[in-house]
């Protein structure tokens, strides 16, 4: 709901905002600009976005499919398993809901959307089997909602594919930006919620996660801030091609492995890559719509010029400002922060500084109400306690980090 609000308030903001131009400022221009955009703008979600998406999706999902059958999942499932038993203590050990739990976080890490919305619906539904209060949320489904809505994830693939679809030079320089901010935020969830129940943190297994992690996301950060900006880039550019092309390599060979026809399985990925950049493509359109409209109209314009003044009122810097749109946007609709996103890079071009860091906003949070909607709704859950203040203080703190690290990397 609060997505219609806000997609109609683009279109009744522009016309109040041309209005006023036409009639105080004499601009007879305003209505030919917003209705040639509309129609600009359409014409660029097809022909631009979502058909150049179709190919790259098509691609990764087929690679992705073979991981699936390879056993990714389940070997992530068997490594984090006993992290995630400290997380949820009041699920019993051997409930076959930990099974679930870790299925799904592991197929969120990979991207592996398709896989992972069942999982967790099914996890879901197991809670609430073992939830006392049926209209109350327990303290597992705050903890499974908190982690799914920091967007724990280790492989951005629709940030890169939109970044390679709009030209960037280096589509994937925003892989290790993006696991450091979305680490923060996915450490924010973990330990606003496990404070608020009270959780034995300082135990050794999640200590040494937590710890193991947060050493590595450090190093990198202090390596890379001792280069200099060109090093930088070079580095961050090899480091995060080798990575990808190391999973698809470990993909692979765990297929053969595993002894199943591994060209099968990238057909079989290939065809789900195509259904989903085929169902997008009304979603997309009618947001880059909105938003072409919004923007010709010059209420960005006015939007931006407010929010700029207020940091510079606080003598920050204000290059990150063009980039807010989309962290504003995530906690309510992927579609509509993808479409900004997408908007920010085609406006200011996919490689300037804004628009690496939309991208960045794009994958360190996630879509905080549409994921506890989901959810809690799947199961008749009425009180949500804190669950939504967890995923909003994850969504915050990712953006944060996005921002100090673009700052490192890319300013």
């Amino acid at each position: 709901m609060a997505l219609n609000y806000i997609w109609v308030g683009f279109f009744v903001v522009a016309f109040v905002v041309a209005l006023v131009q036409f009639f105080l400022l004499g601009d007879a221009g305003v209505f030919e600009r917003i209705i040639n955009s509309s129609f600009d703008m359409a014409k660029f979600s097809v022909m631009e976005i979502c058909l150049p998406l179709v190919g790259i999706m098509t691609l990764w999902m087929g690679f992705m499919k073979i991981g699936e059958r390879a056993g990714a999942v389940r070997f992530l499932a068997r490594i984090v398993g006993p992290f995630f038993e400290k997380l949820f203590p009041e699920v019993p050990k051997n409930h076959a809901v930990n099974g679930e739990l870790v299925m799904n976080f592991s197929a969120n890490m990979l991207g592996l959307d398709n896989a992972a919305t069942p999982m967790g619906l099914k996890a879901m539904q197991s809670l609430q089997e073992l939830n006392p209060q049926k209209e109350t949320a327990s303290n597992a489904q705050i903890m499974f909602l908190a982690l799914n809505t920091s967007s724990i994830t280790i492989i951005p693939l629709s940030v890169i594919a939109q970044r390679a679809i709009l030209g960037a030079a280096n589509p994937t320089d925003v892989f290790i930006p993006i696991i450091i901010a979305t680490f923060v935020s996915t450490l924010t969830a973990i330990l606003y919620v496990g404070l608020r129940q009270k959780l034995q943190l300082w135990n050794k297994t999640v200590i040494g996660w937590l710890g193991g992690i947060s050493l590595v996301i450090a190093a990198l950060v202090f390596w890379f801030s001792a280069m200099d900006k060109e090093s930088m880039g070079h580095i961050s550019g090899i480091l995060s091609n080798g990575l990808l092309l190391a999973v698809i390599v470990a993909f692979m060979a765990g297929g053969l492995y595993k002894k199943i026809n591994v060209y099968d399985a990238f057909i079989d990925g290939a065809k789900g890559g195509f259904e989903t950049s085929v169902k997008i493509i009304p979603y997309l359109v009618g947001m880059l719509v909105g938003i072409g409209v919004f923007r010709a109209s010059g209420a960005m314009d006015l939007l931006m010029d407010g929010i700029t003044w207020c940091f510079q009122a606080c003598h920050l810097d204000t290059k990150f400002v063009e980039a807010l749109p989309t962290a504003f946007m995530k906690p309510l609709s992927g579609s509509g922060a993808r479409a900004m996103m997408v908007e920010t890079m085609r406006s200011l071009g996919p490689d300037s500084f804004a628009g690496r860091l939309s991208c960045m906003f794009q994958g360190a949070t996630d879509t905080t109400f549409y994921i506890i909607a989901l959810y809690f709704g799947s199961v008749g859950i009425k009180h949500t306690r804190y669950a939504v203040t967890a995923g909003l203080l994850a969504d915050l703190a990712g953006i944060l980090a996005a921002i100090f690290v673009a700052y490192l990397f890319f300013a």
